[in-house]
């Protein structure tokens, strides 16, 4: 699998508050993101159906 990288805008007092919650987790910031659009993404396809990659 490629790591492709992605710069997002956030919010100062945002930003602090995922740092305490990774920090509570023993997850780098990077680490809670992924796990949350991973999260997004099952419960996406849990109500859509499983997301094709390369379907047109």
């Amino acid at each position: 699998m490629a790591i492709k990288n992605l710069s997002a805008r956030i919010e100062q007092n945002m930003l602090h508050k995922l740092f305490v919650v990774a920090d509570y987790d023993g997850r780098s910031a990077n680490s809670q993101i992924n796990i949350l659009i991973c999260e997004c993404v099952e419960q996406y396809e849990v109500k859509h159906g499983e997301i094709q990659i390369g379907a047109k």
